[in-house]
């Protein structure tokens, strides 16, 4: 803060006094923070300067869900070591009680058992609370009807009750009416607001989240608004980090579209982060820099104007920070961007600090079923959740987002699938993070109280569905609180909650494409749901040697589900011993940079705003994906000399050198010593890395020319990042951001082309870390010999032939498989490798009845030669001798012959690949091909035998097709 003789007249007295309220309010859906985090956390805001801590954690159970429940001796010593940890560091510790769901205002039981609670809390040495009243049905029982004028009048009376019973600690309350879009019917004539604002003690303080639950912007126009309905400046309980309604997103960006010149207006900020406590370094830091500012920074004040917003942020500079960035800013001066980049640096030497982490990897999110609020209430508009693609050739106009569309639009994005599992869920166990120092305990036997209710939604055939869900400042859609903690990572087009049993080996996902056959699902363990958990063996992490074929020792297998994985110190002591031949070259290999963490900022920003670089990557495949057509003509003339060409090709290798950085972002962060935070984050990461990844593999195959003019009529999509409308609605903040779910790893996911593939972007994240990157690029001949391999070493129910094979019969197995794919379609062949090689192949023919011709002329007759049945007399296996037939019978064979699934397909991965999202991401590329070739449906055949072969294809989306029915063989086929 600048010296006091240099402020404007208008500086908050609170803020000249020290009586600014600026800190941290615990208040999201989900598992709470560990008493060591809330300790880490007090040291961090103290050096920082701020001075208030929030204990509002929705599902811990003695918060909310069981509110009047007394602290035990062993909760009672946790609670009471952290308030002393607050009061050593100078903050405030604010604890809340949310008993809003069950209470009865008008009953003196219910009166008695609220002060005995907070009397308990206040001998542990607290001198500051709070009660909250939101995410609460705004409806008095008949008994308090009885005796109450108002609904805000039962919670003034409470209220003030309490806060004088206490000896008039501090005091906060949240009302049910938090922000412009819950107060009825507006700010100014909300009775209830205007209640609260007359009667209830001059001295409680009033929190406010702004015009939104989660607000883009705080207005001065907003904050003086509710200043007078409320006879007192608002303490902001800002949302903006807030991820606990989104598996998908984390918001690493910096705190923004608030200028400071609110400050002397407002009471305080608090900021509710995300749930990961290890993410929100740059949200808490930012925020602190804000608070000692009183001069706003940005230049461009216009932010209101998106467009301009988008094309500010187009021209950033390389590290995505902006070049809109002042040269020198004064102390007194915030601006976002500086701000993240004082963040960063402060936030990168905490990666080297040697934290253990409890595993496996899980989301603290609760498993929500969040439905899309109408984005135009008056328009009821049923549209099918997977839209086709128009596949008029001619000029192909992108899809534009009239208003008519805007709620489909939002259900497109949200692809939330009704699924029956939805219709009664079952509370999650209850969370309790006051009965150990280092970890969040479920306990199953105690029920959850927290009633689910259920919403009607809008489904795909115009019939309304009720889907049951979770009354739950936050997250309005309320919220299904199914499964907490559930390990697996949503993506788009899954039900939430839902996880494939851990013994699957090589995918997970349902088995039919519409997502409604949940059979497979089974839901995973949450962290920690015994008091006396089995603890199972410590996972050494190793840091990746150069050019080491090995993976990490962690590899992606998973204990039983109900024991937890520890990571000790000693596996990240481990990392510096075990390479002492030359520690310094590892560590400049492994260390994090500042750049590496500017490109994580970058991907998982701000719920309104893509970073820089985020929005380059969608701008460049974008790009790269439209001006395709360069590469045919080029291809054809033999000519790569034209100045469009060469422009094609340079940007497609900017495209490869980002995705390049984000494997090295992926494998910097694996190798860190903080495994607490790489477990906060590695899920994130891990996600867009394989959708980045993905993108690049295509541009490759692009850069070969293999498709037709007339592509740009397959590929076109559905809505997405450029069809016009959809940023400036995503950027306004008009929408709340759950409408737009799944952030940018969303975005660049629906750029690839295929439409109704949701179901290949649902995987689970491994359960540990591990650095190892898989890349599926176009097929080279130079691979021949590696896929051939793949091939035999999968060709038995995904294993190799246990029966020895002669030297002249080694590749018989590839030859019938494979090999007329490489020969006669190299153009539709991808492989997927790791740092050892190829690891396994997806290859398709566009047209199988014109690939059978060509395979009878110019493949057939010299596998006859080449394998004579004279040879099946050998001592061969039953599997080696039927292949030999194969070619001696081909002439004969019944085959498919399918209008809706004309292209045929094989695919086959190592047995060693344990990451299950790797056949997916392979397979999904090879049908983005087929789809540039105008094809919309494939087929597999297999032995009736072969049930691995079947479940691995069904667990690529593929069903059985009864109509193309062949004896002894089961047909699958999806379309895409």
């Amino acid at each position: 803060m600048a010296e006091d003789s240099n402020l404007p007249n208008s500086e908050n007295l609170n803020t000249k006094n020290g009586n600014f309220i600026c800190g941290v309010v615990e208040g999201f859906y989900g598992r709470p923070w560990t008493t060591e985090q809330r300790k880490d956390l007090f040291q961090k805001m103290k050096k920082w300067g701020m001075d208030s801590y929030v204990y509002a954690p929705k599902d811990d159970y003695k918060h909310r869900a069981y509110w009047r429940e007394l602290y035990t001796v062993e909760e009672a010593e946790h609670l009471t070591g952290l308030i002393q940890a607050a009061k050593d560091q100078n903050i405030t510790f604010y604890y809340a009680l949310s008993p809003g769901l069950d209470i009865t205002y008008s009953s003196a039981k219910e009166i008695t058992a609220l002060k005995r609670k907070l009397e308990q809390v206040s001998q542990f040495g607290c001198t500051a609370f709070a009660l909250l009243f939101d995410d609460i049905e705004p409806e008095m029982s008949e008994a308090d009807k009885e005796v109450f004028q108002s609904f805000a009048q039962a919670q003034v009376s409470i209220t003030n009750d309490i806060y004088q019973h206490l000896g008039q600690p501090r005091f906060l309350v949240c009302p049910t009416q938090y922000c412009s879009t819950r107060a009825v019917p507006n700010v100014t004539n909300s009775e209830y607001l205007n209640t609260l604002g007359s009667k209830l003690a001059q001295e409680i303080d009033i929190m406010w989240t702004g015009q939104k639950v989660i607000s883009r912007m705080l207005t001065k126009e907003n904050i003086q608004e509710i200043t007078d309905a409320l006879r007192r400046p608002p303490v902001i309980w800002d949302n903006l980090h807030a991820n606990d309604y989104d598996q998908k997103r984390v918001f690493l960006g910096p705190y923004s579209g608030r200028s400071p010149d609110l400050i002397p207006k407002l009471r305080g900020v608090l900021t509710n982060p995300n749930c990961e406590y290890g993410a929100n370094f740059v949200a808490i830091h930012t925020l602190a820099q804000w608070s000692r500012c009183n001069v706003d920074g940005q230049r461009d004040l216009t932010l209101n104007d998106t467009v301009s917003a988008d094309i500010k942020l187009e021209t950033e500079t390389e590290d995505g920070l902006g070049e809109d960035v002042p040269s020198s800013l004064s102390p007194n001066m915030y601006h976002p961007r500086q701000a993240l980049r004082n963040a960063i640096n402060e936030w990168l030497p905490e990666f080297s600090k040697h934290k253990t982490a409890w595993g496996p990897i899980v989301k603290p999110q609760p498993a929500v079923a969040v439905i899309p609020l109408p984005i135009i209430p008056s328009i009821n508009t049923c549209m099918t959740l997977t839209s086709t693609t128009t596949t008029t050739t001619g000029s192909m106009a992108q899809p534009v987002v009239n208003q008519n569309q805007l709620q489909a639009l939002a259900e497109v994005c949200s692809t939330v699938t009704v699924s029956e599992s939805l219709v009664s869920p079952v509370p999650g166990p209850v969370m309790n993070s006051l009965v150990s120092d280092t970890k969040v305990v479920c306990n199953d036997s105690i029920p959850n109280p927290i009633a689910p209710v259920p919403i009607p939604i809008a489904v795909s055939d115009c019939e309304t569905k009720s889907i049951t869900v979770l009354s739950g400042t936050h997250t309005k859609p309320e919220k299904e609180k199914n499964k907490i903690m559930n390990g697996d990572k949503p993506e788009e087009g899954q039900i939430d909650g839902k996880e494939v049993g851990k013994e699957e080996i090589c995918m997970n996902t349902d088995t039919s494409t519409d997502l409604s056959n949940e059979s497979s699902l089974s839901p995973s363990e949450p962290m920690d749901c015994n008091s006396t958990p089995n603890i199972s063996p410590a996972h050494v992490v190793k840091a990746p040697v150069e050019n080491s074929t090995e993976d990490v020792p962690m590899s992606e297998t998973s204990t039983s589900s109900g024991s937890m994985q520890v990571e000790t110190t000693d596996g990240a002591n481990q990392m510096v011993v075990e390479n002492q031949t030359d520690p310094d070259n590892l560590r400049k290999e492994t260390e994090l940079t500042f750049e590496d963490l500017s490109l994580l900022c970058d991907l998982f920003y701000l719920p309104f705003e893509h970073g820089g670089q985020g929005l380059q990557l969608l701008q460049e495949f974008n790009w790269l994906k439209s001006n395709a057509h360069v590469v045919i003509a080029a291809n054809q003339k033999k000519d790569a000399s034209r100045s469009e060409v060469q422009e094609w090709f340079i940007r497609a290798e900017k495209m490869n050198e980002m995705t390049q950085a984000v494997n090295r972002l992926f494998q910097h962060l694996s190798s860190c010593n903080n495994r607490e935070i790489l477990y906060d984050l590695y899920s994130y990461l891990w996600d867009i890395r394989g959708v980045i990844s993905l993108l690049n593999s295509y541009v490759k195959w692009l850069a070969g020319g293999q498709f037709p003019a007339s592509m740009p009529s397959y590929t076109q999509g559905t809505y997405t990042w450029f069809s016009k409308g959809w940023k400036e609605t995503f950027m306004s903040g008009e929408q709340e951001p759950w409408v737009f779910r799944g952030g940018l790893t969303a975005d660049l996911q629906r750029l690839i082309p295929v439409d109704s593939g949701n179901d290949l972007f649902v995987y689970k994240v491994p359960d540990v870390p591990t650095c190892r990157v898989f890349t599926v690029r176009p097929y080279l001949p130079a691979d021949e010999e590696m896929v051939y391999s793949v091939c035999s070493r999968t060709c038995k129910d995904g294993l190799e032939d246990p029966h020895p094979y002669p030297d002249q019969l080694k590749n018989l197995q590839a030859d019938r498989v494979v090999a007329p794919y490489l020969t006669l379609h190299p153009e539709f062949c991808f492989v997927v490798e790791d740092d050892a090689g190829i690891v396994g192949y997806a290859c398709a023919s566009p047209d199988y009845k014109k690939f059978r011709v060509k395979m009878e002329l110019a493949w057939i007759p010299e596998m006859c030669e080449k394998y004579p049945m004279s040879l099946s007399d050998k001592d061969l296996s039953k599997f080696a001798q039927d292949s030999i037939s194969y070619f001696h019978g081909f002439k004969d064979e019944i085959y498919v012959s399918s209008p809706t699934h004309p292209s045929s397909m094989i695919c086959s991965i190592l047995p060693s690949v344990l990451d299950q999202s790797v056949s997916k991401r392979l397979v999904t590329c090879l049908l983005a091909a087929l789809r540039a070739n105008g094809s919309f449906g494939v087929h597999v055949v297999m032995s009736s035998t072969d049930s691995y072969t079947h479940a691995f294809y069904g667990k690529l989306g593929f069903v059985e097709n009864t109509h193309e029915a062949i004896k002894g063989k089961i047909v699958m086929g999806r379309t895409f």
